[in-house]
């Protein structure tokens, strides 16, 4: 696959704050994460003129709400995972009143999360990358607790249980589009992991593919050919993975000798936020996530944890439809 230039790429709205998620609709909408300086926020549709109508959460959430990853749900509310300390998947209407969806699983509260996804089937994953808090204590690669929570039922956090552990800093999980694996990046263990879906929840981990060096995968996204497509924060990279497990670099905007400088720190085990932030300075401000939209699907969008703005390619193969594709 041929590598993209920055003559390639297109930037599209200003004024966001850590627009780390993005969703499209058939209907031609565009849903990002957007943060405020104070602290708080919620998601914004981008207009087509790249202007911003922001639905923010004004009523139920908790002081320390950081919108991380979220899904759409098909009676217009968000279903978003709070990175702030206190935790907990949160519920944002439409009207900007927010409330929770679950805050403790067996038991014990949940704390920082990092990704809700809402299956084709209604059934929500939620991620969360580490016990550990402040969560940067994770961020080596010995550090392996993170865990996947399966939520039959929206409406009752009793149905909630963890389904896997183990994890090297768990982020974003989806179900395939066959609906046959639930799949995840692990961001410290630097792979893609599977799971076969089961009627009791998941069959064993297997690993998809071990990521190229300088990828720390963050979000990813499926095509219509059956490849992952993954964004590298530090890196900026966007990476596919093929279906044989093959590896193709779409896109980077790094510098080699920082990004060999953070591997060897990852390795010997002094890895830390200090090279998970080199990618905040270059021009794709620390790359986190990527989804397809428009009426091909063929409209690559990147979000990003230090950007105001979305970047946008055109990709050579079509994104798969995803579970809020005619929402």
């Amino acid at each position: 696959m041929t590598m993209l230039s920055f003559d390639d790429l297109g930037f599209l709205g200003s004024g966001l704050r850590r627009p780390e998620c993005v969703a499209c609709t058939a209907a031609g909408a565009i849903w990002v994460s957007h943060a405020l300086p104070e602290g708080g926020g919620g998601v914004a549709r981008l207009l087509p003129d790249g202007s911003l109508q922001p639905l923010l959460a004004r009523a139920g959430m908790p002081g320390d709400f950081m919108p991380n990853g979220w899904s759409m749900a098909p009676d217009g509310s968000f279903l978003i995972a709070n990175l702030g300390e206190s935790g907990g998947a949160w519920r944002l209407l439409p009207d900007g009143a927010c409330e929770p969806v679950l805050t403790e699983v067996d038991g014990l509260r949940l704390p920082s999360v990092n990704f809700v996804h809402r299956a084709e089937d209604g059934v929500l994953w939620i991620s969360v990358s580490t016990w550990r808090a402040p969560r940067d204590r994770a961020f080596h690669r010995d550090v392996a607790d993170g865990f996947v929570i399966r939520m039959p039922d929206p409406a009752d956090p009793a149905s909630a249980r963890i389904v896997a552990d183990g994890l090297g800093y768990a982020n974003e999980v989806k179900v395939d589009p066959s609906g046959t694996w639930l799949y995840a990046n692990e961001t410290m263990a630097r792979r893609v992991s599977r799971w076969k879906l089961t009627e009791r929840g998941l069959g064993p981990r297997e690993t998809v593919a071990d990521y190229l060096d300088g990828v720390f995968p963050d979000g990813f996204e499926f095509d219509a050919e059956g490849g992952i497509w993954c964004a590298s924060v530090m890196s900026n990279r966007v990476v596919r993975v093929a279906p044989d497990g093959s590896q193709s670099v779409v896109l980077e905007d790094c510098d080699p000798a920082e990004v060999e400088t953070a591997m060897a720190h990852w390795r010997d085990g002094t890895f830390d936020r200090t090279y998970m932030n080199l990618g905040a300075a270059r021009r794709l401000r620390n790359v986190a996530s990527i989804t397809f939209g428009g009426p091909d699907l063929k409209t690559a969008y990147l979000g990003s944890l230090a950007g105001d703005s979305l970047v946008t390619f055109r990709s050579p193969v079509a994104g798969a439809k995803p579970p809020h594709w005619h929402f």
